[in-house]
């Protein structure tokens, strides 16, 4: 195979939509792939090694990379590589086609056959695409590796919250477990549970203050609009959280709104948007480490609400008790409507849910700990940061032949 300037995605991938709209998540040994990512498991496979692309919906046109066997339903393209191409290469190829920007339909986004068949790429001789591959697949197995160890950084804090503020075994003064060990515990009526000996409770309300607002300001700058920010919506909490590629915009917001800048410590809770299965609530937190990782302050958009904590030794028991209850579906029971979008009904929560205030010396040592644990996580995150912005420059240079790579 020689160099070629004027193939088309055709000459590399035989493209099929997926079976099925649903498949029902039985938990096997097969991912199932939707229109961006897998949503389940089965015990049957279409595809194995190779991307999926986003065939119908708000996700159509996005790449997702399928490692092994797995499913792939009608939300979704499978692509059958075609002998003598590389299966990454090919994958590379697809990022960079930006297949977003090339969907039809107005209403419902989809993309076809036809569409995808006719872009043009640049197809060089197998050696070269083995290149190609292996140096932005060390990069994407970097990014993989931080994001194994922040998750597993996460499941620590998750745990070790679990075994301090819901089974009440944080250490004693001894070091024993306090709960295990016989230590006091005394009845709260608003809990309708027992809590340790000197522990008190509060609404979530006197935990926080609102004392800020959402800003979306403008996508330039204009008139008064100077300030630069980098403004995080909903759809940026996951990645804030470390679950996600993290890409804000950048936006310009009026000068004498810079009161609205996030600071260390300060949360962000999504209060518009959610959909039919997942509810309103979402939460990301700032902190030093989150700050440094960008190279201009931060707000969030009017669909979120940032907080403040009273407390700043509190964030961490604040923020895995707010998660705790999302996971359990409570904010479904806050939610209102506005021309069909879901609000979550903040005030009417924070002040009508109670929450356990630990002693001070129990806050201090957890607080640490979750200090510790983030800025681990933040290092890494950030590393995911820098690498990613080298793959993506990286990227459409190799894709066009305009840098090559010797072996």
């Amino acid at each position: 195979m020689k160099d070629n300037r004027n193939a088309l995605l055709s000459d590399l991938y035989e493209f099929q939509y997926g079976t099925g709209n649903t498949i029902e998540n039985i938990g096997g040994d097969y991912p199932i792939y939707g229109s961006n990512g897998a949503v389940g498991f089965t015990n049957i496979f279409n595809s194995e090694d190779a991307p999926v692309i986003g065939h119908i919906g708000a996700y159509a046109g996005i790449v997702n990379w399928a490692s092994g066997k797995h499913y792939v339903t009608y939300n979704g393209v499978i692509c059958k590589i075609r002998k003598g191409i590389n299966p990454r290469f090919g994958y590379y190829v697809l990022l960079n086609s930006k297949l977003q920007r090339r969907l039809r339909g107005s209403t419902q986004p989809f993309i076809s056959y036809d569409l995808l068949n006719d872009v043009k790429v640049y197809l060089p001789e197998k050696a070269t695409q083995d290149n190609i591959a292996s140096v932005l697949s060390a990069l994407d197995s970097k990014i993989e590796l931080n994001n194994r160890i922040s998750a597993e950084l996460e499941a620590m804090a998750k745990t070790l919250y679990n075994y301090w503020f819901v089974q009440f075994d944080f250490p004693n003064k001894n070091g024993k477990p306090y709960k295990t060990s016989g230590g006091k515990m005394v009845w709260n009526e608003e809990l309708q549970k027992e809590i340790p000996e000197g522990w008190e409770v509060q609404k979530m309300a006197e935990w926080i203050d609102i004392e800020k607002s959402g800003d979306w300001g403008k996508d330039e700058e204009e008139g008064n609009f100077t300030k630069k920010v980098i403004c995080f919506r909903g759809a940026d909490i996951n990645g804030l959280n470390g679950l996600d590629e993290l890409k804000p915009p950048v936006r310009f917001i009026l000068e004498k709104n810079s009161f609205k800048i996030l600071k260390s410590h300060d949360l962000i809770i999504e209060i518009s948007g959610g959909s039919p299965t997942q509810s309103t609530g979402r939460l990301a937190f700032i902190t030093d480490a989150t700050i440094k990782r960008f190279e201009h302050p931060l707000i969030c958009s009017n669909f979120c609400k940032p907080v403040s904590m009273r407390n700043k030794k509190l964030l961490y028991n604040f923020v895995y008790y707010w998660n705790s209850l999302y996971d359990n579906g409570v904010f479904f029971g806050y939610e209102g409507k506005t021309s069909g979008i879901k609000n979550l009904l903040l005030d009417s929560f924070i002040s009508s849910y109670y929450t356990v205030v630990p002693d001070e010396e129990t806050v201090e040592k957890f607080y640490n700990i979750m200090d510790s644990i983030q800025e681990k996580k933040q290092t890494a995150l950030a590393e995911n940061q820098r690498i990613a912005e080298i793959r993506d420059w990286l990227l459409p240079m190799l894709m066009n032949g305009q840098v090559k790579i010797n072996n």
